[in-house]
């Protein structure tokens, strides 16, 4: 078993044994106080790419590697792939596209596969993001392809990013997602293509401003043109990153965003865990804190119900 202080030091190792460890003992009592001190010790900014498939988000993410590790930021990744529904069987292949040096400790990349969960991602994602934030400087959350009402990552970012390729709809179409209510910052993919992308802008924009997402939300969501092929507009966005993550800071806005993601994981797991029944048995032990942890409070809520079988 992984003591915190050792996966704390950053070494890739280190963070692959962790992951290990949730994934063949998410309930053992050392996993729970490995993740409990990772989510109070909270280091990353958490952002999240999604947007439909051959959209460009592996390319994307490649970009924003490239351009972290140049300013000397550290960089986890978890790049999410859609499995076989009838085998269960997962390609893993969106990291074929990062060109990143398997020398650098600075940068760690994990592959999951979504399995039969629907939303984008995957199980062990919410671990892996806590196990991730504690270490490094930024974590790169890249769902699955999506449609128009997988939004699963607005319970896991900081910040949502949607990626938009030209041709792919107009305002009617986007409005018509409900993935349009989620994002923070908008990125218009293969810029290069011209008029197309400039057109997807504008439509973008007006999809916005129907969901009633411009002008009356506090923040401005931000729509940009990029090309991750010719290296433009990265720079843009990563400036946007960098603002938006100020901005929830100033605001007090950071802080209760995660306690409420945590919250909403603790319902999953038990829910997930337990069932319905088990739902309303602890419902009056859900309502965490912001200064609690929802892995201490997920173990307390397992005891009990071990406590129960026992007496049942």
């Amino acid at each position: 078993m992984i003591d915190f202080e050792t996966l704390k030091a950053g070494s890739k190792a280190a963070m692959a044994r962790a992951l290990a460890q949730v994934e063949q003992s998410p309930d053992a009592r050392e996993t729970l106080d490995l993740l409990n001190r990772a989510y109070t010790e909270p280091k990353a900014h958490v952002i999240g790419i999604t947007g439909p498939p051959g959209v460009g988000k592996s390319t994307l993410t490649n970009a924003l590697i490239a351009q972290w590790r140049a300013q000397g930021r550290t960089v986890g990744v978890i790049a999410v792939d859609p499995s076989s529904r009838r085998t269960r069987g997962a390609l893993l292949g969106d990291r074929t596209r990062f060109t990143t040096d398997p020398e650098d400790q600075g940068i760690f990349v994990r592959s999951m596969a979504a399995r039969d969960r629907l939303g984008g991602l995957a199980g062990l994602t919410v671990a892996g993001m806590v196990l991730m934030r504690a270490v490094y400087d930024v974590v790169l959350i890249e769902t699955v392809g999506v449609g128009q009402s997988e939004t699963d990552i607005v319970g896991v970012a900081d910040t949502v990013l949607f990626c938009v390729q030209p041709g792919s709809g107009d305002s009617l179409q986007f409005i018509k997602a409900g993935i349009v209510e989620i994002p923070h910052i908008v990125a218009i993919t293969k810029a290069d293509m011209g008029a197309p992308a400039r057109r997807a802008m504008s439509d973008m924009k007006g999809a916005l401003n129907l969901a009633g997402r411009m002008g009356t939300d506090p923040w401005d969501i931000p729509v940009l043109l990029l090309s991750s092929m010719h290296k433009q507009g990265i720079e843009e966005l990563v400036s946007a990153f960098d603002t938006h993550v100020t901005f929830l800071k100033d605001n007090g806005f950071l802080n209760s965003a995660r306690h409420t993601q945590a919250k909403q994981w603790l319902e999953e797991a038990v829910r997930e865990k337990f069932g319905r029944i088990g739902m309303q048995r602890v419902m009056s032990q859900l309502d965490i804190s912001p200064s609690e942890s929802p892995f201490e409070r997920l173990f307390t809520i397992s005891e009990s119900f071990k406590l129960l079988f026992r007496a049942s």
